[in-house]
């Protein structure tokens, strides 16, 4: 039975005027500090993603209300006025939790509960919630208690019915009862024992990595915010079926799948989690296993949702987490996708230009522009343009060039085919012996 759920946001004006000049102190560049001024979400662009965030949870929305404040309140976040308004309209709707699209502290946790009387959640604990839902390999679901553990600790103190895992719903996914509440040694060594086991994770993939990068193969990683279609886009590219859903975080675990490039050299591309605003910190850093995936590739395609009205302020979030990992720099295309849901016009309007391709994942609209894109910005094993002559006995050497290369021209003469063709260096060294000067 789905969890009935009330959803309370709040819309603090002194605070969103001091976040918007901090983000743009934080930018290098007039142009990209006039773009940061205007990418702040409204609240009602931000409860709607806190409306789609309780849907992926599978909660039944009742109602929603935004509450405006010049300041927090630092005991109750809205205040308690608002608060005892609030406590009404649950108990006459029946509603299972409250929702807060806010981060909340211990404290007013516990004093919001007090008075609405049902369990409270606040916005973390929601993502997290939704990505214990969602992981499904070993990996996955440590990092996701990890994060989930460190999230709690610190909210263990005088908690009452919102930490109880008894009844099961929405927030209690993952940890039990019993670890949380009667034993926070205990709590501390598994924190202990999961970051080791985590940590043989990412010794694991450092040493998949090694293998790889030993043979000339290049990684692709597609990053975008979340439901942006990266895992749709995934298996177009790479003629997959990675399981890919219009719900938020539905791509948890990652996923790593070879493709060949118009050019016949070969590429990785990698399926990463989605982003998302105010991304728990806890969730960066558990997940940092996995999104070394990000770190490591030779090329990343930053997939944004081209029909979204929020597009800007979503790619705003993706740059602050690539900032996080250090990875802001790697070589780039933005792929603008879902360009089948705009109006006619507005597609045929579309033009790609040296750093954008538009594309409809679904349809395949663009995505042989797409891959040639990529084929050319990726420098990992070069392609050369050549002339050679290989004896036709030499059967091996022409399969190995019609396989990995391009031929644009060939002629048959005395027992030797002389060809022009255009292929990765790894392959051209293999055939040093047959290159023309």
């Amino acid at each position: 039975m789905r969890e009935r759920a009330f959803l309370v946001g709040i819309d603090v004006r002194q605070r969103k005027k001091a976040s918007v000049a901090a983000q743009a102190r934080d930018v290098a560049g007039a142009a990209r500090a006039t773009a940061v001024l205007s990418a702040d979400f409204s609240a009602e662009e931000s409860m709607a993603e806190l409306r789609e965030l309780a849907t992926s949870a599978g909660a039944e929305v009742l109602t929603e209300i935004i509450q405006s404040k010049d300041r927090p309140d630092p005991a109750t976040l809205i205040g308690k006025g608002k608060l005892e308004e609030i406590q009404g309209m649950v108990a006459s709707s029946d509603a299972d939790l409250v929702l807060f699209d806010h981060e909340l502290t211990p404290s007013q946790q516990r004093n919001i509960e007090r008075i609405v009387e049902v369990r409270v959640i606040d916005r973390t604990q929601l993502i997290l919630d939704i990505f214990a839902r969602h992981a499904r390999t070993r990996e996955g679901q440590l990092q996701v208690e990890l994060a989930q553990l460190e999230y709690m600790l610190p909210r263990l103190a005088g908690r009452g019915i919102e930490m109880s895992q008894l009844g099961g719903g929405i927030g209690t996914r993952g940890p039990g009862e019993t670890q949380l509440e009667t034993d926070r040694r205990k709590i501390h060594r598994r924190v202990r024992h999961i970051k080791e086991e985590v940590e043989n994770v990412r010794r694991v993939r450092a040493q998949q990595r090694q293998r790889r990068e030993s043979v000339p193969v290049p990684t692709v990683a597609l990053v975008g915010y979340t439901n942006a279609g990266k895992s749709t886009l995934f298996n177009r590219l790479t003629q997959s079926e990675v399981p890919a859903s219009a719900r938020m975080f539905a791509t948890l675990d990652p996923t790593i799948r070879a493709a060949t490039l118009p050019s016949r050299r070969k590429a990785l591309f990698s399926d990463t989690v989605g982003f998302i605003r105010n991304l728990p910190h806890t969730l960066v850093s558990a997940f940092r296993a996995t999104l070394e995936e990000v770190q490591r590739a030779s090329l990343i395609l930053h997939v944004s949702d081209a029909n979204s009205p929020i597009r800007h302020e979503q790619d705003i979030q993706v740059e602050k987490v690539l900032k996080e990992l250090e990875a802001e720099k790697k070589p780039r295309i933005r792929v603008m996708n879902k360009i089948d849901l705009l109006a006619a016009g507005n597609r045929d309007a579309l033009e790609d230009d040296a750093n954008t391709v538009h594309v409809s994942a679904v349809n395949g609209a663009g995505v042989s522009t797409l891959l040639d894109r990529i084929d050319a910005v990726l420098q990992d094993d070069p392609l050369r343009r050549v002339k050679l002559a290989i004896p036709q006995r030499e059967g091996k050497a022409l399969a190995m060039l019609e396989g990995k290369a391009r031929v644009y021209a060939r002629e048959y003469q005395d027992g030797v085919v002389r060809m022009e063709a255009e292929a990765p260096e790894s392959v051209l060294r293999k055939l040093q012996a047959f290159v023309l000067p």
